[in-house]
């Protein structure tokens, strides 16, 4: 009868936890596994984010038109000089889906991409002031400004800027990649992108209208 309550108390806050220490999340949702920030956000659809140990996760997302999901591992406290190291087991776009260092910051309010890989659709796509390119771990990367007015962020509804960082090729998944933030908040910072007070750093996979589906594994070299 007890672990029948509690199996219910789990779905009912779209938790399940396995004894190997993996959990399962169907609901939205911020927390920690195994040492390691995890968020997890979608705006539709029954998709769920499997976290596993060390900085595993995995998820496949079915999402309708403009149906939204963001889901990944890193860091509560992000940090602009961090080395961030992961590997993609798997990972499978779709028509719309990319895969990033993803985090945020408040005054001002950022949310911002280093993106090594995406699906039919190269973001940030239209509308987007291209700034520059930076050279780093062995790519060139595209620099953008985008605006979002009216959406959700970690400081509720609100207009607020993104800042990308966009590789011109994608990167080979498989292999252990290396992305260094420092070099393109710099190069950010040369273009009048200003971060404000960190917000939380993750290996991110996002969806948007689409299916896919990404295994990763992340670390960090260090801060």
């Amino acid at each position: 009868m007890q672990r029948h309550l509690l199996f219910s108390a789990f779905l009912l806050l779209g938790v399940l936890a396995s004894p190997t220490g993996a959990t399962t999340l169907c609901k939205n949702a911020t927390g920690t596994q195994d040492g390691y920030f995890y968020t997890f956000w979608h705006d539709t659809g029954a998709n769920c984010l499997h976290l596993g140990r060390r900085g595993h996760y995995r998820l496949a997302w079915a999402l309708p038109e403009n149906g939204n999901l963001v889901a990944g591992m890193g860091w509560k406290t992000g940090s602009p000089t961090r080395i961030v190291r992961y590997r993609a087991r798997s990972f499978d776009p779709g028509a719309n889906g990319y895969l990033a260092l993803y985090g945020w910051t408040t005054g001002p309010l950022v949310e911002y991409y280093v993106v090594d890989n995406w699906g039919g659709f190269t973001p940030p796509g239209d509308g987007a002031t291209l700034l520059g390119t930076v050279d780093s771990d062995g790519g060139r990367y595209r620099i953008y400004r985008t605006l979002r007015v009216s959406q959700p962020s970690i400081a509720g509804t609100a207009t607020f800027a993104q800042y990308w960082s966009v590789r011109t090729t994608r990167r080979p998944m498989g292999g252990d990649n290396r992305i260094s933030f420092a070099n393109h908040v710099a190069a950010w910072r040369k273009a009048g992108l200003v971060l404000g007070t960190r917000g939380y750093q993750v290996i991110a996979t996002e969806g948007y209208g689409s299916r896919g589906r990404a295994d990763i594994r992340v670390r960090a070299d260090r801060r």
